[in-house]
Parts: C-alpha cells; structure tokens; sequence
C-alpha cells in the first residue's frame, strides 16, 4: 500500500497548482461554516457573560444599546449625557448603590473611564501592582493599557484632545500612575481608570491656575476690588494636578449638574431592582434605566439571523465548489488515460490504479481537514475579541 501512496504523493506535488487550489477550496468551504458559528458562538458568550453580570445601567432616554456598548465596553458612540443628581436621585432611595461612569475621553487608544472606588469592587477589580487612585489627577490601569501604554506604577499618561482645534481651551491633562490591575480578561483590562472629578476635569469643569494672590502671578492680574481678584488671559492653567498645584484646583457652577455618561446600578435585590425600574417607567422620564443583558440579546437575535443566512448562501457556494471539485477530478482521469493504461501494461492492476487515484482524492481532503481544523482553533481562539470590536466600531 506504501507504493501506492507514494505514487498518489508524488502526482500531487508534481501538479502543485492544482493541488493547491484543490485544497484552498475545499479548506473555505469546509471551514466557513463551523467558523461563523464558533466566531458567532464565542461572541455571543463574551457579550452575554459582561452584560449578565450588569444588572442595570440609567442614562439619558435615547439609544439602550449605545447606552450599553459604551458603559460596559467603552468602545462605542458617547451617549447623551445624565447628570450627578441622578445618582444622588437614585442614592437616596435606599434600593441599590449607584456608580457613575463618564467614559468619554481617551488616551491614544485606551478609553479613560472616570467612576468611583464602588467599581472596582462591583467587578471585582484587584491590583496588581500599587494602589487605588486616591486623589485628583491619578489613575489605574488595566493590565492591557498599562502593555500598550508602555508605562507602570509612577509613570504618567496623557489624556488626548477630542479634536485638534480645541476653541474651549481644554487642555490634556496629565495624570501619575499609581496602580495597575491584575487581568480580568474584560474590556476593564484595556482601561485607564479615574475619579469622576478628574475626568470633569479633562472635560475643563474644573482647573486649577497660580494663585492670583502671590507676588509671582502681579503680571496675570487686571484688577483688584479688595478681595475680588479679575485675571487677565496669561494666567496659567495647570494640565498637571500635583501636590503643590492641588489646592488650586476647582469647579464652577452647580456639581448636581455635571455630567455623566451612564450610572451602573447595583441593587440590594431582586425586589428593589424592580422597584427601582418602575421609577423610570413613564414614557415621558428624560432618564431611562436598561437590562444590558436584554439589549445584548437582542443585538446577538439579529447577529444570529443574519448569520442563517451567511450560512444558507455559504452552502450553496459549497455543493457548487464540491461539484466543481469533483469534475476537476473527472476531467484530470480522461487526461491520464494514457498514464493509467501504462500502469496497466507494467502490470499495475485495476484495483492497484484505482486506490491511486481515491488515495490522490484522500490525500487532498485530509489535507484540507487538517487547515480548516486549525483555522477553526485560531478562530475559537481569537475571534471573539475580533467580532466584539466590529461590533463595536
């Protein structure tokens, strides 16, 4: 059976072309099928397990699903903006404990993320290395932004403009790094993590500038009225929030009204979870409160409908490129009858001729097994963070 085998292997690599197109074709079509549904499937379960373990999520009224793909994976459209006094609103009535998120800013590709300590308890965050932000002006990095980023525990990152022309004079702020979180295997892992001021700080709500009062800042000042101080325009803003400059740093107007991008809501329970939601019931609430597991859901519905078809036409393409395949081999025997018949009169017999020929068949499916199996692998392997960003894009 060797010579057999051996005969089969070398016709292949002598018609190499064709081999290879043989094998290209049916490697696609019998991997396109199985990947889609693993690439589908792995998607599905890493969309699914972020959104189950948040219960709900309050926002402006608007889009449910941009509200979730920017709360939970930092990666989408900023929502309309809520407010601090919805979290306050929500604090007080004793059922859940509310987290703000302002998920806006970035720095170079990494989403800054401005909440509270409660988050990282929520999604049971711990550090790696250093600690938790305490102050203004420091945060903590995910595993994957602190790789990206190429910085560690007293390094600095800056937060990039939104815009090249910034006319609201917003400067980038840059912040110290003082923690960095072990690998949770989450979007969190490719996040810069702040205090919630902070990020109203990069956002230019508050700021800090030399204090008008010392005799180094006399050129900064226009005017004097006792204790009333009017700067002029080349006083100083600090990007950089230190232990010297800290004092300095304040907010304008009413916090109430400051902005956030969502509130996560963790509730004592079931009962109060309800409660809670029957709060933003009315049709006409200018806040609305979200299931990111039904959003998600709903989302992968469509992604699954759409992929019956993918499937549908993907079979199509197969029984044509099976029957393709199959002519190819038709033809290639009418064009060795003078090859075959020689192996007759050496004494080859028909049997001998015909295992040649299935073993050349065999060789070929065996080989594209073995390809689609390991884009198959690499698919279960990588292909669910791939979907995740073009869905999210």
């Amino acid at each position: 059976m060797s010579d057999v085998l051996y005969l089969a292997w070398r016709y292949l690599v002598f018609h190499r072309w064709k081999t290879l197109l043989l094998i290209a074709s049916i490697t696609l079509i019998a991997y396109l099928p199985v990947g889609l549904n693993v690439l589908v499937g792995r998607s599905a379960e890493e969309l699914t397990a972020r959104a189950a373990t948040t219960p709900l999520l309050v926002g402006s009224r608007g889009s449910p699903l941009e509200l979730v793909l920017n709360s939970l994976y930092f990666d989408a459209e900023v929502p309309a903006p809520t407010s601090l006094a919805e979290v306050e609103r929500i604090s007080a009535t004793g059922l859940a404990t509310p987290i703000p998120l302002h998920v806006r800013f970035r720095s170079r590709s990494a989403p800054i993320v401005g909440t509270s300590l409660e988050y990282f308890d929520f999604r049971a965050l711990s550090i790696a290395d250093g600690r938790p932000m305490a102050v203004l002006g420091e945060c903590v990095l995910g595993s994957e932004a602190a790789r990206d980023l190429g910085v560690a525990v007293g390094d600095a990152v800056i937060s990039s403009p939104e815009s090249v022309f910034d006319l609201a004079g917003v400067y980038p702020l840059r912040m110290r790094v003082v923690g960095v979180l072990e690998r949770s295997f989450t979007p969190d892992d490719g996040a810069i993590f702040v205090d919630v001021k902070t990020a109203w700080v990069i956002e230019g709500l508050g700021h800090g500038h030399q204090d008008l009062a010392s005799p180094d800042a006399a050129a900064g000042v226009l005017s004097r009225d006792g204790n009333r101080v009017t700067a002029n325009a080349s006083v100083a803003q600090y990007n950089e929030i230190t232990a010297e400059n800290i004092d300095s740093f304040h907010f304008h107007g009413d916090p109430a009204t400051y902005p956030l991008t969502a509130i996560l809501i963790d509730p004592a329970d079931d009962k109060s979870a309800v409660l809670l939601a029957g709060r933003y019931a009315s049709p006409d609430a200018s806040q609305q409160i979200v299931r990111p597991r039904v959003v998600v859901e709903e989302l992968l519905g469509t992604v699954f409908t759409v992929r019956e078809y993918v499937v549908g036409a993907i079979l199509l393409v197969a029984a044509a490129t099976v029957a393709m395949a199959a002519l190819v081999f038709l033809l290639s025997l009418r064009l060795r009858r003078g090859e075959i018949l020689t192996l007759h009169r050496i004494g080859g017999s028909r049997g001998r001729v015909a295992a040649m020929v299935v073993s050349e068949i065999l060789l070929v499916i065996a080989a594209s097994a073995t390809l689609a199996a390991g884009l198959t692998w690499a698919t279960g392997r990588f292909g669910g963070e791939a979907v995740r960003a073009l869905l999210l894009s």
